[in-house]
């Protein structure tokens, strides 16, 4: 079984000398930030808004309030491993450097997990704000292909045609779609300031009374999770993104430097504008109205007589969410690029083109992200997505503090604050977020890994490039 503890060297990548497997350092800070903003910005504030609020009422202020601080231990966490290991793969090249390659094929396993299902969820969210402008446009579209069979369609064609949109554009290059998703992350912006700026005239106390009416804990409904906690695990959802950004870290420029500004300041941006917003929609409309509609933002304004503003709304979210679909796709590929080089998945898939893009992993993370986002449910997607990150989180985290141990003069560009003292309470925070979830979320996870050992028994295990050294 010593094969499951085999490590790989921090200093030291094996493909360090293979141009046919290496990526290209392009991007700079503004534009790994602009990577976390597009990630963390998106369907957790369009749409989550409303699925949240219909679960804690108008307690989800601190269902926010909890996520964030669960997501900013791990993100300091993430910081310094970061800095100081700019390999692609994120929490699994951080795991196969200190815990193992076994753990580091079950977090890498559950990457896999949480980026698809990212991707497939923010497509649903998506489609929801454009089937309401194909609504209005008249389009001769059936009902049938605007939604998925769990809500009494056929396929979600919106979703899919999305999906597969950002892909070809991720394999244009990753400076430019990069760039592309700057720009979309500055519309994205303007528009929820502009939500903020027509909701608070009309903000009404009485809203938030009863504030809690779901309680504080996490209370099983019919296979959902109500209260604030049950609400956090959901919501959870939403902030999470800068993982992505450790992604990209053999891509930046200057890793020390440029993911420390791109992780923790996209979260602390972030965590502002989420509870300005949240605070605005609930201000403005009864939460148990708003939580019903599938584009709340917009339902809100319409509601306050603002229907231009109410399509213009939507359409800048149309424009902008598929940032987080780009971002998303990005880090999954990245992640699937990292295992396919180490051998633990077919080393074929860790081609890259002569741009810099791991085309073939692209592509099929693209197709199975569509045909999820097709046929399945936002709820659903988003507690599944939430699990796997969950774990990556609690990985990168135990890094940190085993190497602070281990590797005590390592020298580190970024060093996490009272570390003995985040990195218990973010273990915690994502143990405790994880029992939160339902029961049949926590099932499909098991079942997932237990699907992934095998795999990794059967494959990973003999083809794992640290088996021929």
């Amino acid at each position: 079984m010593s094969f499951l503890t085999r490590r790989k060297p921090i200093a030291l990548e094996l493909h360090a000398d293979d141009g046919h497997h290496r990526l290209k350092a392009t991007l700079s800070w503004p534009h790994l930030m602009a990577l976390g903003i597009g990630a963390i910005i998106g369907t957790g504030i369009y749409t989550l808004t409303g699925v949240a609020a219909g679960l804690a009422g108008p307690a989800v202020i601190l269902s926010f309030a909890v996520a964030g601080a669960v997501c900013a231990c791990a993100a300091l966490c993430y910081a310094e491993m970061a800095s100081l290991m700019p390999h692609a793969g994120s929490a699994y090249a951080y795991s196969y450097t200190t815990l193992g390659e076994g753990v580091a094929w079950v977090i890498g396993w559950s990457l896999i997990l949480e980026y698809t299902l990212v991707c497939s969820a923010v497509a649903v969210g998506w489609s929801g704000y454009a089937a309401g402008l194909i609504e209005q446009a008249n389009w001769a579209i059936p009902q049938a292909l605007l939604e998925g069979p769990e809500t009494g369609g056929l396929v979600n064609l919106p979703a899919v045609f999305i999906t597969l949109v950002v892909t070809a554009m991720l394999l244009v290059g990753t400076r430019e779609s990069a760039t592309v998703n700057f720009v979309l992350v500055c519309v994205k912006l303007v528009a929820l300031a502009v939500f903020v700026a027509l909701t608070l005239p009309h903000f009404d106390a009485s809203h938030f009374t009863p504030f809690a009416p779901f309680g504080y804990g996490g209370e099983e409904i019919d296979g959902k999770k109500f209260g604030v906690m049950g609400a956090a695990a959901i919501i959870f959802f939403a902030f999470y993104g800068f993982d992505a950004i450790s992604t990209a870290a053999e891509e930046a420029k200057d890793p020390g430097r440029d993911l420390t500004i791109g992780i923790v300041g996209s979260m602390l941006i972030c965590t502002l504008i989420y509870m300005v917003v949240a605070a605005a929609a609930l201000g403005a409309s009864p939460y148990d109205v708003f939580s019903k509609d599938p584009a709340p933002l917009a339902f809100v304004l319409k509601e306050i007589g603002q229907g231009q503003a109410a399509a213009w709304v939507a359409g800048a979210a149309v424009i902008a969410m598929p940032t987080v679909i780009m971002v998303f796709m990005f880090g999954q590929s990245r992640v699937f690029f990292a295992m396919a080089r180490d051998g633990l998945l077919p080393r074929w898939l860790a081609t890259v083109t002569p741009r810099g893009v791991p085309s073939r992993v692209t592509i099929l993370t693209g197709v199975i992200a569509a045909v999820i986002a097709g046929v399945m449910p936002l709820s659903e997607i988003a507690s599944l997505a939430n699990a796997g990150t969950l774990a990556a989180f609690i990985a990168t985290i135990i890094a940190v503090l085993m190497l602070r141990r281990s590797a005590p003069a390592l020298a580190r560009t970024f060093r996490t604050p009272l570390v003995w003292l985040i990195g218990p309470a973010g273990v915690l925070g994502c143990v405790y977020l994880f029992t939160s979830l339902s029961a049949k979320t926590m099932v499909f996870f098991a079942v997932w890994n237990v699907i992934g050992v095998l795999v990794y028994l059967l494959y990973g295990r003999v083809k794992s490039r640290l088996s021929q050294v």
